[in-house]
């Protein structure tokens, strides 16, 4: 499979193809043409696909550019249908209809549709969407591709499409590499990292296309344990015995990764949740609580902002000492290194001083602080959305190098109560209310 297109061999890499728009045109205008049966199709469409993955970046942007070019008639093509649909009316107009939307899916588009005649032609179309939307630079004929991609997807990737699907030790090890490749929230540094995070207390599920049976879509990492997490440390520790999952009251939803650039714009990951809840509960039907322990990447960069312009707004009176302390060093990664690695009284005021200033900065970060209305910070938009409960901010919850340079070490609880999932999702999307826990509008107030 996928020597088709071009991937690599066992017996070296495949050099990339040179460019020849005469070539790619021809093909092209056969494929606009239907000429011959599926097998004929098949063949083009193989053709196409082969050349564009062995192209460099140059190659496949031009590649696209000319794709996009096949639908410069169309609109030709449309204005005698668009004046039929105006001077028809009842069945007649809804038959003019279906035709004009069928004509206005554009030229490009149905030559996209036909890769799907490929066994791996989801997945390679998948792929050059990313790397529409990696090359586009504002070019307009490389959105059109990607946009009229994003069309499709939206039907071909529907939930029903969908099958959800544990993944265990026992799997096959081509989707255990996948796996490791794709985490991005904690990356899995080994087999046994990996092993630890598919024990007998922990589980872990993703989506799949029927299309595209060995990648997953998108997956989550779920702990099983006797309480709500507050350390990502006490997650990944491949040291930590296993423990019952059947005395576990809590699901901990720690690492969620979407695994391909090509399908972004297609929201799976928050059915993803709702889906493992529910089968967490039929499996586990003592599990009481479902939270998660999320980073907060936009947290530092957010206050890293504030530091460099007024600061007087920030904080209350009692909190502003300790924060005028921080904007003059201008250095609160330091700060907090200088805090987690020393035993000196002064350092564990440090922390305390930086942990009564910033926890309740993140909490105002992540309620207050919007883009067009929704939430600034992506974790919390997502979650948000998808009717979860802002229910903890953790300090020093992550003190790995990427915890402290995104968010200071701070992680956040997000809870899913199954009985107000659908009434969170509604009211964020109707009113943009927040579910917020009291504790944390109690952070709010400081």
């Amino acid at each position: 499979m996928w020597n088709w297109l071009g991937r690599r061999k066992p017996n070296g890499a495949t050099r990339p193809a040179r460019f020849s728009p005469r070539q790619v045109s021809r093909v092209l205008a056969e494929c606009v043409n239907e000429a011959g049966g599926e097998a004929s199709a098949r063949s083009r469409m193989a053709t196409l696909a082969s050349t564009y993955v062995r192209l460099d970046d140059g190659g496949k942007h031009d590649f696209l550019e000319l794709l996009a070019s096949q639908g410069e008639d169309d609109e030709a093509k449309t204005r005698p249908l668009v004046d039929a649909y105006v001077k028809s009316s009842g069945s007649a107009r809804q038959l003019a209809a279906l035709h004009l939307r069928d004509t206005l899916a554009g030229t490009s588009l149905r030559i996209l549709r036909q890769f799907n005649l490929l066994e791996d032609g989801v997945k390679f179309l998948v792929d050059l969407r990313a790397d529409a939307l990696r090359l586009a630079n504002g070019n307009v004929s490389l959105q059109v591709i990607e946009l009229e991609l994003l069309s499709l997807f939206r039907d071909w990737f529907a939930l029903g499409n969908l099958e959800l699907r544990r993944i265990t030790w026992n799997s096959p090890a081509a989707l255990l590499e996948r796996l490791m490749a794709y985490e991005a929230v904690h990356a899995i540094r080994s087999w046994a990292d990996l092993k630890h995070r598919l024990e007998s207390d922990r589980r872990c599920y993703a989506f799949f296309h029927p299309r595209m049976p060995g990648e997953p879509l998108v997956f989550v990492e779920v702990a099983l344990m006797d309480r709500v997490a507050s350390i990502i440390d006490a997650l990944l520790d491949e040291s930590a015995p296993a423990t019952d999952p059947r005395e576990a009251q809590a699901a901990v939803f720690y690492s969620i990764s979407s695994t391909q650039p090509g399908l972004r714009g297609v929201s799976f990951g928050g059915f993803l949740i709702k889906r493992v809840v529910e089968n967490l509960l039929g499996e586990f039907p003592r599990l009481e609580t479902f939270a998660t322990l999320s980073p907060v990447p936009g947290f530092r960069r957010w206050l890293d902002e504030r530091l460099a312009s007024a600061t007087s707004a920030l904080v209350s009176e009692r909190g502003r000492a300790a924060f005028m302390r921080l904007a003059e060093r201008r250095d609160p990664e330091g700060e907090l290194r200088t805090a987690l690695g020393g035993n000196a009284p002064a350092d564990r005021a440090t922390s305390e001083a930086l942990e009564a200033v910033l926890v309740p900065l993140c909490a105002r970060y992540l309620v207050d602080e919007k883009n067009d209305g929704l939430p600034a910070d992506p974790v919390a938009r997502f979650h948000f959305g998808n009717g979860a409960r802002l229910d903890r901010i953790d300090w020093l919850a992550n003190t790995s190098g990427r915890g402290l340079h995104e968010s200071l070490g701070i992680m956040v609880n997000y809870v899913y109560e199954p009985s107000e999932i659908e009434a969170n999702h509604e009211a964020y999307f109707r009113d943009g209310k927040l579910a917020i826990s009291p504790a944390v509008r109690k952070l709010l107030a400081k």
